[in-house]
């Protein structure tokens, strides 16, 4: 089974994910005669925000020259006019790196617009176009939904994306060579793979073996929906896929106060014997497909204790732009657009309470390495409150370190204050004291186990002190 995360380095990771075609307000056309945009210039000036929340990795994307909303790229080697140029691209990628912030990008390989240059062709030539293998299921007996005198297999049944043949060995260097040109010519980290559910095994494969060629820690990342993600995160393809079932766990438990389904998702993926417990699943709350979590949301108040899961559960956790100031966005039938806003004034919302709760719970993961890589086990389960601990198996980070000490995590849905108990066999744990990360509080280990008061709609990250020295030793002041 793969252990994955290039040495475990991608578990420190916090993700901020920018469409850029809405974020910068770019037009929802490409008429390809305007001049270069400055959007991605304009990003650039936002990186202090992200330093400050505490981001250290970000995926921007689609980024290349489309008609519309990015996903129906026309060509694959230069940025999208309305945002900038290849040369913005390539100075905004090094201005995140000179902040430590990696950087991945949106990879379309699965179809394209029919704009594209080799679609174009087909549809002047007909079947004496030299790419009508370039495209899935290509039929001249009958039309297509477009009017073309041929028919092709377009993306979900969206046939202003046009599925390209995978199994085309033009195709696949075509798309390989980009990839290539997007490492060597801007930098970049990682991908994530658009509708990689519907990319061919053997394409990732030669995929993955292709960019670590040229960069050995370059990270993929597949989107995908349903399914064992093990088929996709697997040795030699690649090394992380959206948690999608997880998502959907995390909103609905707090909006139907119920915490099981919750409880047995992650048991299912990280518990003991979980599916995914020795991967890093991307985790998230919301993106550019879905709805907003402050719109999905009942109760608004949940979004503290939402964000507080999300940085201490197992996985990779990630941030779409602008929610974390709690903004809405629902999709319509006919639009994604209300979920892809232009970004307001930097600072707009600066000091809100959200933000500044986010940026607390980052700080705590990213100075608790069994946030990182602990492994998961549950404590307590009710409707509206439950409970866990991540801990690390190996015990000492460096000679000089304290004990790595383990994490306990206690969330509450209710509207009121309760309070939880905690057997001592249950904690399997010989710690004496949990100092609350948030508040400072410390709670006491009795002969029976610990009480946990928790506030209405609000979560404690408490992590063990006082084993093998006295409670007031040095190491304890450091916490």
């Amino acid at each position: 089974m793969k252990t994955m995360l290039k040495g475990n380095a991608m578990m420190e990771k916090i993700f901020y994910h920018i469409y850029p075609l809405g974020f910068c307000g770019a037009p929802l056309r490409n008429d390809f005669v305007s001049p270069a945009g400055t959007g991605l210039r304009s990003l650039a000036n936002r990186i202090p925000e992200l330093v400050s929340l505490g981001i250290n990795a970000v995926y921007l994307g689609p980024l290349f020259e489309s008609v519309a909303h990015g996903y129906d790229t026309l060509d694959y080697y230069y940025v999208d006019r309305r945002l900038g140029t290849n040369k913005d691209l390539r100075n905004l990628v090094r201005a995140y790196h000179e902040q430590g912030i990696m950087v991945v990008l949106d990879a379309v390989l699965n179809h394209t617009g029919r704009h594209f240059f080799a679609f174009k062709d087909l549809q002047e030539k007909g079947s004496a176009s030299p790419y009508r293998d370039w495209f899935s299921s290509v039929d001249f007996t009958r039309p297509s939904p477009q009017g073309d005198p041929f028919w092709y297999e377009g993306w979900n049944g969206c046939y202003d994306l046009v599925k390209l043949n995978g199994h085309s060995p033009a195709v696949r260097e075509h798309l390989f060579g980009a990839v290539a040109h997007w490492i060597r010519e801007f930098d970049i980290d990682g991908l994530r793979l658009d509708a990689a559910d519907q990319l061919l095994p053997d394409f990732m494969d030669e995929l993955a073996r292709r960019c670590r060629s040229l960069k050995p820690e370059f990270w993929l990342m597949g989107e995908v929906v349903h399914g064992d993600y093990r088929r996709w995160a697997t040795e030699n393809r690649l090394d992380s896929v959206t948690n999608y079932e997880l998502y959907k766990s995390l909103w609905s438990s707090f909006n139907d106060r119920n915490f099981f389904e919750l409880s047995w998702t992650l048991g299912r993926q990280f518990g003991p014997a979980g599916m995914y417990r020795h991967l890093g699943l991307y985790n998230f709350l919301d993106n550019h497909d879905v709805n907003r979590v402050a719109s999905t949301l009942k109760h608004k108040a949940h979004l503290f204790p939402l964000y507080g899961l999300l940085f201490t559960i197992p996985g990779i956790p990630a941030i779409y732009y602008g929610s974390e100031f709690g903004i809405q966005g629902e999709r319509t039938c006919a639009s994604d657009q209300p979920l892809r806003p232009v970004m307001g004034v930097p600072g707009l919302w600066e000091n809100r309470p959200l933000v500044k709760a986010i940026t607390s719970f980052i700080t705590i993961r990213k100075n608790t390495p069994a946030l990182q890589q602990g492994t998961f086990r549950q404590l307590y389960l009710s409707h509206e409150q439950f409970a866990f601990m991540r801990e690390i198996t190996e015990r000492e980070v460096r000679d000089s370190s304290p004990p790595v000490r383990p994490i306990l995590v206690a969330v509450n849905a209710s509207e009121k204050q309760v309070c939880i108990s905690i057997p001592r066999e249950t904690l399997q744990s010989d710690y004496r004291s949990w100092k609350d990360l948030l508040t400072g509080e410390v709670l006491q280990v009795s002969d029976e186990g610990v009480e946990i008061p928790l506030y209405s709609s609000w979560l404690r990250i408490l992590q063990g002190r006082g084993l093998g020295y006295p409670l007031n030793h040095p190491a304890d002041d450091d916490l």
